[in-house]
């Protein structure tokens, strides 16, 4: 005999359809409209952090998930809340980052064309989809959890992205018999098998291999090392997948598809193979890689397999799972002392390039390097010091090492996505670093830092306002505009904040306080100027 289902409100209903997923951390903002939602949070003891702004809880809650693996929870109010959040989650699809934002919407029967409600949008769910390809408003209490399984479905199977579940306030404290939906158990298969071993024969023919690595290879670094060990293969690692192929390893070459080095790299080599990789121009700033050898791609979304570069072989499916068959087929592999020759040698033209590129910032990347642990967490934002700095000059070591907002490009990501990713991996060391431009877009996330008693550095690197943009202007001989920024005593602000916080102008120094900021007992600023911040 069939038991009754419960008889519980939306709130209880998507709070035990999170739990049953696994989610056991939100971050969000309570509103007038999502108070029943909070009340079951505080009942069924999930953790909660609250951000000072939707879109650092969005930023924290992609960083979250690119440390964990699990998706992401954000929570926002109705409407401008949502909007709030809009850019962070948008990030999250540009890097294929599985986030949920939640949010209440409209009530059910709310007139087409609006009444002035509060936090009113016209077509909320509508403008969210056509950001982010996603978005489900539910029509009952009954359907929630439903809803909740579709959605993780959806952030889990196939290329990671985020998605957005409305619930119509009118709901959220509505009462109904609601059953609950098990987690649907998601594969994660291989190529086929004809075109795998196609692939492992011409891999195995090859003289000169060479791997480029991707955000979408993070769940298969050790099958990837065992891969360059057997073909002897020299690797080369986008942005979002740097770390995923230790940049210890003697085949390195190091991180950054946009020198010189890399394009060299694949033009000397006769077969390359690109795991997870888009082959995008965010990566790839002097325009796209020649490939005159064969290129193999291996990637779980079948469009993104033809874009950007036509392979000569197509292995659509998970990283993992096909790039372990490729081992079997492959075998032990005996490349030989020569193939750690021909790495050190394009290793050695790339830090050439990178040291060249990045050399205003050197001092202090060689101070990182001297202090952090393997498995460090690097959290930057869109800023000279990460992208010239750090990407290829600071070598790191494991997956999701280096968070950064590539494709999308905001501002403002590195401090709450830090939060996120120590609040996931609070073993881990996790540093910000920004620009003194990029950080005042989230600067009050300091507050939720402090708060949670994070032990984070956060490293502002200050050349007085948008640096990258100062040298555009001055790349196209046009006036130099609106860039310069007025100075900011970024160490009033996080003391006033209950941050830690001290100026540094050398490299000793910022070493030293780098230590001590590590175990602190709560966040600390670190305000470079100078020399040191590439100033």
């Amino acid at each position: 005999m069939r038991m009754t289902p419960p008889r519980l409100t939306g709130g209880d209903a998507l709070v035990r359809a999170l739990k049953a997923h696994g989610a056991d951390l939100v971050f969000g903002i309570p509103g007038t409209h999502n108070l029943g939602i909070y009340r079951a949070l505080a009942e069924h003891d999930v953790k909660h952090v609250t951000p000072r702004h939707e879109q650092g809880a969005g930023f924290a809650a992609d960083g979250y998930a690119r440390v964990t693996g699990k998706p992401g929870i954000c929570l926002t109010t109705s409407g401008p809340a949502v909007l709030n959040a809009m850019t962070a989650v948008t990030q999250s699809y540009s890097d294929s980052v599985p986030v949920l934002l939640i949010s209440p919407g409209m009530p059910l029967r709310h007139p087409g064309r609006g009444n002035g409600t509060l936090h009113e949008v016209r077509h909320q769910s509508v403008a969210m989809e056509a950001v982010i390809g996603y978005s489900n408003r539910v029509q009952s209490v009954a359907e929630i959890p439903l809803a909740v399984a579709q959605a993780f479905a959806h952030m889990t199977s196939g290329r990671p992205r985020p998605a957005h579940l409305e619930i119509p306030l009118d709901l959220i404290d509505a009462l109904d018999n609601v059953s609950e939906v098990a987690p649907v158990l998601v594969a994660h298969p291989p190529a086929d098998a004809v075109t795998i071993a196609a692939a492992a024969g011409r891999l195995t023919t090859a003289t000169r291999p060479g791997m480029i690595i991707g955000g979408g290879a993070k769940g298969a670094a050790e099958q990837i090392t065992t891969l360059a060990e057997r073909l002897g293969a020299p690797v080369v690692a986008t942005a979002n997948g740097k770390g995923v192929f230790s940049e210890r390893h003697p085949l390195s070459i190091g991180a950054g598809l946009h020198h010189k080095a890399v394009a060299e790299f694949v033009a000397e080599c006769d077969a390359v193979l690109a795991i997870g990789t888009e082959l995008a121009s965010t990566d790839l700033w002097n325009g796209p890689l020649k490939f005159p050898g064969d290129l193999i791609r291996i990637d779980v979304d079948p469009a993104q397999m033809i874009t950007n570069a036509l392979p000569d072989y197509r292995l659509v499916g998970d990283a993992e799972a096909t790039v372990t068959a490729l081992n079997q087929r492959l075998g032990k592999g005996n490349p030989g002392p020569e193939a750690a020759k021909r790495a050190e040698r394009w290793h050695r033209l790339f830090t050439k390039h990178a040291r060249t590129q990045g050399a205003p910032w050197l001092p202090l990347v060689e101070a990182l390097k001297e202090v952090l642990a393997p498995g460090a967490i690097i959290a930057g934002d869109s800023a000279m010091v990460c992208y010239y700095g750090t990407l290829s000059n600071l070598p790191l070591e494991g997956p999701a090492s280096f968070l950064y907002p590539t494709g999308f490009g905001t501002l403002g990501y590195g401090l709450p996505a830090a939060i996120g990713a120590k609040m996931g991996a609070p073993n881990r060391q996790v540093v910000a670093l920004h620009g003194d431009g990029g950080i005042m877009f989230t600067l009050p996330e300091l507050a939720t830092a402090a708060q949670e008693r994070l032990p984070l550095p956060v490293i502002i690197a200050d050349n007085g306002g948008y640096g990258e943009i100062r040298r555009e202007m001055v790349d196209r001989s046009e006036p130099v505009h609106g860039v310069n920024l007025p100075g900011v005593d970024f160490v009033k602000v996080a003391k006033g904040l209950n941050c830690h916080g001290l100026t540094v102008d050398d490299e000793d120094r910022f070493a030293t306080a780098l230590r001590k900021a590590l175990s602190a007992d709560r966040p600390t600023v670190i305000h470079v100027i100078g020399d040191l911040a590439g100033a």
